[in-house]
């Protein structure tokens, strides 16, 4: 029996990298699934039907899977993405917004269309494809369902050359914080994911950072990330929501939320002279709130 036994999942740029993976070992442990990619090129120009090759691979190894071709970046695509669903299995339970793209500038160099692009498919695309999911599990009181969203350490610590795509990511994050309170009395989860991995988006930057990529070192594959996300599908992780997990180079964690540190109060307005007393303080205590954050972080070999 799977931990994912007579589920239905689908999962959006499925057709490689971790979306392949994570479709993989959701049909390893039992569930069915639908394979959405565009196809596109890694700026999400051009199309394609890899999305048919994982879904023959699950299907030649005595699984369910079924493949669909729609854009993440419409309405109307990720509707088509949850229709095909309901027309290969009658039901959903499971939504990974994996699908994504990069188009890499520093913002002085970035064009409009490089900022749009990315907020169509990566933040604009989870909106399009979970509102028909969320309609789903209200309008069936489908119940025990499960999101997963794709961020990125781009937008929750920031990386160069990045800006459209980190705003983006970091934006994810907030949607799942919003989404998890509105789906909660339907008992459904709503997570993000950190991932690192060396993918056909990131090896040429990893390359570029200096670091050697290795294909068959499973610290830098996207199969590390598959097992986090089954786990969180899982009915182990009945009570897990709104947490953000990172799971990059042979690690997982848990990341802070946002919360306020230390802080005062007055009864009347602030002063620029109270500020040049205050200010130093809460900069701080946000210094030494990081140093242990980042010693308590630290790896633990298991």
């Amino acid at each position: 029996m799977g931990v994912l036994n007579g589920k239905i999942a689908v999962v959006t740029g499925a057709g490689r990298g971790i979306g392949r993976e994570i479709c993989l070992s959701f049909a390893k442990e039992g569930a069915k699934v639908v394979v959405n990619d565009l196809g596109g090129d890694r700026d999400g120009t051009g199309g394609g039907k890899v999305a048919d090759e994982v879904a023959n691979e699950i299907n030649d190894l005595g699984g369910e899977a079924s493949a669909n071709y729609d854009t993440v970046g419409t309405v109307e695509g990720g509707q088509g993405i949850f229709q095909t669903c309901m027309d290969s299995f009658g039901a959903m339970d499971i939504l990974v917004n994996n699908a994504g793209i990069l188009r890499d500038k520093t913002l002085y160099n970035m064009e409009e269309s490089e900022w749009d692009g990315i907020m169509e498919v990566h933040l604009k695309g989870h909106y399009n494809c979970t509102r028909p999911f969320v309609r789903y599990i209200r309008d069936e009181n489908r119940l025990n369902c499960r999101i997963l969203n794709m961020s990125s350490v781009s937008g929750l610590f920031g990386n160069f050359g990045q800006t459209n795509y980190g705003a983006a990511k970091a934006g994810i994050a907030g949607f799942t914080r919003s989404l998890a309170l509105e789906v909660a009395k339907y008992k459904c989860t709503v997570n993000t994911i950190s991932p690192g991995a060396a993918t056909r988006l990131t090896i040429d930057l990893i390359e570029a950072a200096g670091r050697k990529y290795d294909e068959n070192d499973w610290t830098q594959g996207p199969e590390q990330i598959a097992p986090v996300v089954t786990w969180l599908c899982s009915e182990a992780a009945n009570d897990v929501t709104s947490q953000i997990i990172h799971s990059q180079a042979g690690i997982i964690g848990i990341m802070q939320q946002p919360a306020v540190i230390k802080s005062f109060t007055t009864d009347n307005l602030w002063t620029v002279e109270q500020l040049d007393k205050l200010m130093p303080e809460l900069l701080e205590a946000k210094k030494h709130h990081d140093d242990e954050v980042s010693e308590k972080g630290a790896p633990k070999k298991v």
